[in-house]
């Protein structure tokens, strides 16, 4: 266990080397915090963080910068999240409140959080598996074809055409549509399908057809949405960081351009606490230069999806989880109200 002036030489080295870009020394920790001791003890301190693994020397300077080990230790034991200004947060609110549907709140979060932490955005569609159903719409468009319409509680809306076996009336119509939602609305996609399943049998004979395709493409609706869906944005603030990736960027380039990479990132949106994953914790190795700051949204304190950002590990911690936390609560709220 590392003493508590040790920790507090890391956190030292960490905000400065954050800062300035630059490897830290013992002399300019010193003239800048009030550690209340003197250089040749942050020095041996320093050499002991160096033995243990949480800060390095680059080959060309006398300073040090902190490793993965270190950024790791500062963010579990010493970075408390950065809240936002009053202006800032307001700031959010009204550009997110802007939005008319969910792709305009999916796109204006990844250009916020871009804009906010300088680095690149990513976000996540709302999942339907984890979604509950809001209403199902059908609509008649000719006598046996109809345009079936179906809205989730998180403003996600799914359309598709159904061609009928036969002529199905208006009267039929509007008794399917009643009929679907007392048994679907409020419930989990997941629940869906025993709940509909005897729905044909209480139909007129003539009509089972085609209450069968309406049922089969609704539940076909759901298996072709499995797949995930994400946004990204911001990938050309990475050049600023030019410097803090081994040789090129490339590698990240190109990890970014995989969805099945970047859903894993973001992890399961199966909870909505932070995750921050630093350097080498990620387990695809065009992303070991770079830390993943994640967290999930929704409403009613469950996550349906999950948002974050990627960057360089020499990033500010405290304002980009405090950043990426407050987006993700706002978020939240839009899909509750919407």
């Amino acid at each position: 266990m590392l003493s508590e002036r040790r920790l507090e030489v890391l956190r030292a080295i960490v905000q400065d080397y954050v800062g300035t870009e630059e490897p830290v020394g013992s002399k300019a920790l010193t003239e800048r915090h009030r550690l209340g001791v003197s250089p040749a003890t942050v020095r041996n301190d320093m050499a002991v963080l160096e033995e243990e693994g949480y800060i390095a020397q680059p080959h060309t300077s006398a300073g040090r910068i902190p490793t993965d080990k270190g950024y790791r230790l500062f963010v579990d034991k010493l970075a408390g999240v950065k809240p936002l200004s009053s202006p800032e947060r307001r700031a959010i609110q009204n550009f997110l409140d802007g939005a008319v549907d969910l792709d305009d709140v999916v796109g204006r979060t990844v250009r916020l959080l871009a804009q906010l932490t300088r680095q690149v955005a990513v976000v996540q569609y709302p999942s339907l598996t984890r979604s509950t159903v809001r209403h199902v719409e059908l609509l008649s468009l000719a006598p046996a074809r109809l345009m079936l319409v179906l809205i989730t509680d998180t403003g996600r809306v799914e359309q598709r055409l159904i061609d009928c076996p036969s002529p199905f009336g208006e009267t039929s119509l509007a008794d399917l549509r009643a009929r679907l939602n007392s048994r679907v609305v409020g419930r989990r996609f997941t629940d869906v399908p025993p709940l509909v399943q005897d729905l044909p049998e209480s139909f007129e004979a003539e009509d089972r057809g085609t209450v069968s395709t309406v049922l089969g493409t609704l539940l076909e609706t759901l298996v072709e949405e499995a797949e995930e869906r994400l946004m990204i944005g911001g990938t050309a603030n990475l050049t600023r960081f030019g410097h803090d990736f081994p040789l090129t960027i490339r590698p990240v380039l190109e990890a970014l351009e995989e969805q099945v990479v970047l859903l894993k990132l973001l992890g399961e949106a199966n909870e909505s606490g932070m995750a921050v994953r630093i350097g080498h914790e990620n387990a695809y190795e065009g992303l070991n230069s770079t830390s993943v700051v994640s967290v999930g949204y929704g409403s009613g304190g469950e996550a349906v999806a999950k948002l974050g950002v990627v960057g360089p590990t020499r990033m500010d911690y405290p304002g980009t989880m405090g950043a990426v936390r407050a987006v993700a609560r706002y978020v939240g709220q839009i899909l509750a109200e919407s």
